[in-house]
């Protein structure tokens, strides 16, 4: 597919999922948190290398100021999102799951939300290649969850050609709304930053893909487009995973990204809203990614909504804030397909965090967490957005035949988007099972 669906009209891709969205916060305005007391800041909030701290224990650092630098060009920088003093350089919980080292800063009492470094430049003036050097130093990477360093992305390889920037506005994981909000109330600074995109990439056009279920974005994205046509918007069905840069370039475009391939190969680049809307507030002022934007959210959360958030903010001071009634101590920072689940309440937001998910459900009984054999029913088949076999995947995931999975039935090409898993009426963990499976793999060629 990936042209018009026959029943809605609206372009699609074949198979994926429609889970309950719940995105009750899509009409609650962006509204910002105070500082917490301690900000954490793990020097690896990004896909690469880790920052290299550039402080010390007790030093000063004002808002905005650069606290760590980028290991070499598969890295990015980090910044200081308050005024305060550094504690230390510790170890400390982060959403990947193992501690890391961050960089641990006591926020002064009533320090200004003004950013206080920053070093404006004239964006016209810029090369493509100063572009991305300009992008780097902002310390932006996606923010759509994958935290991919964003000048890396924008940097198109010498034996590639790309003419179109693809850019996700879908955000089709449930509760989650901050993208939705930002379309909103930020389409001047996403034009700015589409356009920056484009200028760095050189592609001729940009198309934004959003969702059916947000077409007040649609209008209003609409109503800011720059004359000249470069720019389009297109509604898309809302069906997940439709915001995943293969479905999305299948809906928009109707390019196919060949198996173990990149957008590059079918000449597109890929971009999420959030990350360019960031961009072109962050580029012309010369300041660097201090905060994001989240959704929280879920039936334990007593002022759900959408927050501006400095980022190190530990989920704790986030729950003191908002309102949080119950006792569970397991989280989902991101969306409720692919987000990870945390319990340590020290846990901060990194760049990569879209949301905070308390999913203070009743007790579930310990028999539906019991996993029954495979019936065969080709449910995970049909579900499955790139077409692969999660039945087989999984039964050979038993028997542990990693390598033959990833050489003959292609684990590689699963992005882990869960639909396998949702759609299962055996309650079998498939996508824990191709996780396991592809850190093997990893691990084996390491």
């Amino acid at each position: 597919m990936g042209l018009f669906d026959l029943f809605s009209g609206l372009k699609t891709f074949a198979h994926g999922i429609h889970p309950p969205y719940h995105k009750d916060t899509a009409d609650k305005p962006i509204r910002r948190l105070p500082f917490p007391a301690q900000l954490v800041l793990p020097l690896d909030q990004h896909i690469g290398k880790p920052a290299i701290p550039l402080v010390k224990k007790g030093q000063e650092v004002v808002r905005g100021e650069p606290i760590a630098k980028a290991d070499g060009a598969f890295s990015v920088p980090l910044h200081a999102p308050a005024t305060g003093r550094v504690r230390g350089i510790e170890l400390m919980p982060t959403p990947k799951g193992p501690k890391s080292d961050a960089i641990v800063i006591d926020v002064y009492e009533g320090s200004t939300q003004e950013v206080l470094w920053k070093q404006p430049r004239e964006m016209s003036e810029l090369s493509p290649a100063e572009a991305i050097q300009a992008i780097q130093e902002t310390g932006m990477v996606g923010l759509g969850g994958a935290a991919f360093p964003s000048h890396l992305k924008l940097t198109i390889p010498e034996d590639k050609t790309v003419d179109t920037l693809v850019i996700n506005g879908c955000e089709c994981e449930p509760y989650l709304t901050c993208d939705h909000r930002v379309m909103l109330e930020h389409p001047q600074a996403l034009m700015r930053g589409i356009r920056y995109a484009m200028r760095a990439t050189g592609t001729t056009q940009a198309i934004i893909g959003v969702e059916d279920n947000k077409m007040d974005a649609v209008e209003i994205l609409r109503n800011h487009l720059p004359k000249g046509g470069a720019i389009k918007v297109e509604a898309v069905e809302t069906k997940y995973p439709q915001g995943s840069e293969k479905m999305l370039i299948k809906s928009v475009l109707n390019r196919e990204v060949p198996a173990g391939g990149l957008p590059a190969d079918v000449g597109v680049v890929v971009n999420n809203v959030g990350t360019l809307a960031g961009l072109g507030r962050l580029l012309p002022e010369g300041e660097g990614l201090i905060e994001r934007v989240i959704t929280v959210a879920g039936p334990g959360i007593v002022k759900p909504g959408n927050y501006l958030v400095p980022l190190g903010t530990p989920i704790r001071h986030i729950l003191e804030q908002v309102g949080y009634e119950g006792s569970r101590t397991e989280f989902i920072l991101g969306g409720p397909m692919m987000g990870p689940a945390v319990s340590a309440m020290d846990t901060p937001i990194t760049k990569g965090t879209s949301g905070l998910l308390v999913l203070n459900e009743p007790s579930i009984e310990e028999e539906s967490h019991k996993i029954w054999p495979c019936i065969r029913c080709a449910r995970c088949v049909k579900a499955c957005p790139m077409h692969l076999n999660p039945s087989i995947l999984g039964q050979m995931a038993a028997k542990r035949k990693y390598e033959e999975m990833a050489e003959d039935y292609h684990l590689n090409d699963c992005f882990e988007c869960g639909c396998c898993s949702y759609v299962c009426p055996s309650n079998i963990p498939l996508v824990q099972y191709f996780r396991i499976a592809k850190a093997i793999n990893r691990e084996q060629v390491a």
